[in-house]
């Protein structure tokens, strides 16, 4: 059997000013300067029911903007960013001096050791359903559930971008608090600290609700090698290969069974064309986050379905 190799990138965009902005407002001036772009069907929601998590996902981290790309977003990134010189937010233009690529291979597979991963951003675990139902458990069956989110999300992610559907994973979490803060605008619970899987996932990618936003994104600790930061990463004394402990009852099991298997829209014509007329409630969407004004179709694209409260609704039978 052939080997398939899945690849991703990351952009980091060095810039002569710091980037105070949210990922909805670049990638709002991303199509508006530049409308015939291949990366624009990627932001804007016109691939969501094409590729069910997201291929391009835009960040801002310490002030600096991340584009990362998996699979067919590749091609469409560097497309961009070879012609980028520099972003008019309006009432700021920022100029791109150089970027720094970040190139991986082999990514979205099982492997026979636990590799340690950790969110350099809040991973929004629980939507406004899942928080209600997480208040009313114990302690221990708190840590049970997020151990299994990790692990169906990282299922998810083999059967729709790995060469081959993994058939079980084996997750452990770190949160620095079993009690989650709580976003009020959206109901969504989301934690810090960082988690263990024998699955290997690229830098910056997301994981949980809020991708599009910037939620979820995490940082390989074995992987001391990152081209692009550093920041992010212990000391190198700590890159130990764990082996799988089977009997280690702090480990959770997901299974294939576990997969979340999506039934794509039939009309789509009809969907689109009332999404058109449709307005968009801005208490919907974080208090911090400023929606650009004329680009109300990017939030079409709003956490893909890969992060919806159906997707968590046929994960767990609540």
């Amino acid at each position: 059997m052939e080997n398939i190799s899945v690849k991703s990138i990351t952009v980091r965009l060095r810039t002569d000013k710091p980037v105070r902005k949210t990922p909805y407002q670049v990638k709002g001036v991303f199509m508006k300067q530049f409308p015939n772009e291949p990366i624009i069907p990627f932001l804007d929601g016109s691939l969501r029911d094409k590729y069910f998590y997201p291929r391009v996902q835009v960040k801002i981290i310490n002030e600096q903007i991340y584009i990362v790309g998996i699979k067919e977003g590749i091609e469409a990134i560097m497309n961009l960013v070879n012609n980028l010189q520099s972003f008019n937010f309006g009432n700021i233009t920022i100029n791109i001096e150089k970027f720094d690529l970040e190139e991986n291979d082999n990514q979205f597979k099982s492997t026979d050791y636990l590799l340690r991963y950790k969110f350099i951003t809040p991973w929004a675990a629980l939507n406004r359903k899942m928080f209600s139902h997480y208040k009313s458990l114990s302690e221990k069956e708190k840590m049970v559930l997020l151990k299994k989110l990790i692990g169906q999300n990282l299922l998810f992610l083999s059967k729709e971008l790995g060469p081959e559907n993994c058939s079980k994973i084996y997750t452990n979490i770190n949160i620095d608090n079993i009690k989650p803060d709580k976003i009020e605008d959206n109901g969504w619970g989301i934690f810090t600290g960082g988690f263990k899987a024998n699955f290997i996932l690229p830098n910056y990618i997301g994981l949980g609700n809020g991708i599009t936003r910037g939620y979820g994104t995490l940082f390989s600790l074995n992987n001391s090698l990152s081209s692009i930061s550093s920041e992010f990463s212990d000391d190198e004394s700590d890159y130990i290969e764990e082996k799988i402990n089977e009997d280690d009852d702090s480990l959770n099991i997901s299974t294939a069974d576990d997969v979340l298997i999506f039934n794509k829209r039939k009309d789509n014509k009809k969907r689109h064309k009332y999404k058109k007329k449709k307005r968009y409630n801005k208490s919907r969407f974080n208090k911090n986050i400023n929606i650009p004004k004329n680009n109300n179709k990017e939030y079409d694209d709003d956490d893909s379905k890969f992060n919806s409260e159906k997707y968590h609704q046929k994960q767990h039978d609540f």
